[in-house]
């Protein structure tokens, strides 16, 4: 049996609702502008919280993000679309497959859609 804590078919936005209330407003702003882009262009995507952060997934986790001490986190989860996007990447701070972001310098939305569309080729 599954538990609900393995379930990756769970779909608990109200859990990535708690995590965003928690947040300084600030932080709080930059990662609910971060959803809205998400839910927007991956409508019938799934999100809960996993390894204590907010992830979003359609057939397999695409993203999830995170609060950190001093930055916001998108995490991307493909090295492959780290290599493969580099030159739309630059100026971005990546480490490893995560960008990351401060609450005044957003990762912008066109950039954000393209890592999410992206993501949704590798897993279909």
């Amino acid at each position: 049996m599954t538990s609900k804590r393995n379930d990756t078919t769970r779909h608990a936005p109200e859990e990535v609702d708690e995590y965003l209330e928690r947040l300084p407003k600030d932080r709080q702003a930059a990662l609910v502008r971060l959803r809205k882009i998400i839910r927007k262009t991956i409508p019938d995507c799934t999100e809960r919280i996993s390894y204590q952060m907010p992830i979003f997934r359609y057939n397999k986790d695409i993203v999830g993000f995170a609060s950190q001490k001093n930055h916001c986190s998108l995490y991307t989860m493909s090295p492959d679309l780290i290599k493969n996007m580099k030159n739309d990447l630059i100026g971005l701070k990546v480490k490893g497959t995560t960008i990351h972001f401060g609450v005044d310098d957003p990762i912008p939305e066109e950039i954000v859609v393209k890592i999410l569309k992206y993501r949704l080729s590798e897993v279909k």
